[in-house]
Order: structure tokens, then C-alpha cells, then sequence
């Protein structure tokens, strides 16, 4: 009878540990799901931000609306739109030195490992100099902690850069220790 009873605490203990094992690797494969979930959702924010952009210049009877006229709008829009899927946003933390210089980040998303840069074109804010600020911009987020994704929006609604798929593909496809996606949007014609 000992014996038996020895078995079966044994083979309990078995069990609990299987048990144990598999709820860890269904945990982490839900984990894994709902990363990717937020992820396409942040994509879909950027991809739609134009569209929201322009609905908002339409409004009834003359009312005030918000006007996109430099990059601060661009983030205060942008964070609004976070909010609908993302409870921990954190502006402006501050990234590790980087040749003698810190920076703060537009948002951290901590959830998600990610790290989202905004630019917007401007005069004299065009294709070279937006991809030297971000190729600094990438080298600065790879040392944060808690960035193991880098996702570049940059707002181009007077079609100013020249070559938007040049920019995204030679910083998209680039070696750089995190992953990194650019948008330029919208796309001109």
C-alpha cells in the first residue's frame, strides 16, 4: 500500500509539473498572439493616420478642428489615436547617450518592446535629412532597454520626399540590432 501511495504522489507531482510547463508555454504563446495583435494595430494607426487627418478638417458649421501644421500636432494626434489599444504610453522618455547626446523618444509602448519616432516634411526637412535623423534616431533606440522595436512614422502630406519606397526599403532591410519599420505616408501618386 505504501508503495502504491508512493506512485501516485509521484506520479502527481509529474503531472502538476507537466501541468506547470504547459500553462507557461500557452501563456507565452498568448503572449506572443496578443504582441502581434497590438503590433498590426499599430501599423493600422499609422497606415489610416493621413485619413483620420483629413476627416478632421471636415467640420459642420465652422467648427475649430485640429490643423496639422507641424510635427507637435502630429504627436498629439498620433497619441490619441494609441490610446484606442494602448494604456501605457509613455512620452518623451528619455534614450541612453549617443555620441555625447541624449534624446527623448516620441512613445514608448512598453507592452509591445516598441519605440515610435515621429517626423513630419517640412521646408528644408526632406529626404536626406530625414534619413540621417532617423539612422541616429535608430542608433540611439537600440541601446534602450526596452526597445526591441523601432517604428519610424514619417508624415509627408505635401509629397515632399522624393523617393518615400527608397527611404523605407534601405532603412527597413538595414542590419541595425533591432527591428525596424519605417512609413512614409501618404504615398504620393
Amino acid at each position: 500500500m505504501a508503495r502504491i501511495l508512493s506512485r501516485v504522489r509521484a506520479s502527481a507531482k509529474t503531472g502538476a509539473i507537466h501541468r506547470g510547463l504547459f500553462e507557461q508555454a500557452t501563456g507565452s504563446l498568448s503572449s506572443e498572439r496578443n504582441n502581434r495583435r497590438l503590433l498590426d494595430e499599430l501599423d493600422r494607426i499609422v497606415l489610416r493616420f493621413h485619413a483620420v487627418a483629413l476627416q478632421l478638417r471636415k467640420r459642420r458649421e465652422g467648427r475649430q478642428t485640429l490643423d496639422i501644421v507641424d510635427e507637435y500636432d502630429v504627436q498629439d494626434l498620433m497619441h490619441a489615436l494609441l490610446r484606442l489599444h494602448f494604456d501605457d504610453i509613455r512620452a518623451e522618455e528619455w534614450t541612453p547617450s549617443y555620441a555625447g547626446a541624449a534624446s527623448r523618444t516620441d512613445f514608448l509602448l512598453p507592452q509591445i518592446e516598441t519605440v515610435v519616432e515621429i517626423k513630419k516634411t517640412r521646408q528644408g526637412l526632406v529626404d536626406k535629412q530625414i534619413g540621417e535623423q532617423l539612422l541616429i534616431d535608430i542608433a540611439r533606440y537600440k541601446k534602450h532597454p526596452q526597445c526591441k522595436r523601432l517604428v519610424c512614422f514619417v508624415y509627408d502630406p505635401d509629397g515632399r520626399i522624393a523617393n518615400a519606397a527608397g527611404l523605407e526599403n534601405d532603412l527597413n532591410n538595414g542590419d541595425h540590432g533591432i527591428e525596424v519599420r519605417v512609413f512614409v505616408l501618404p504615398k504620393s501618386a
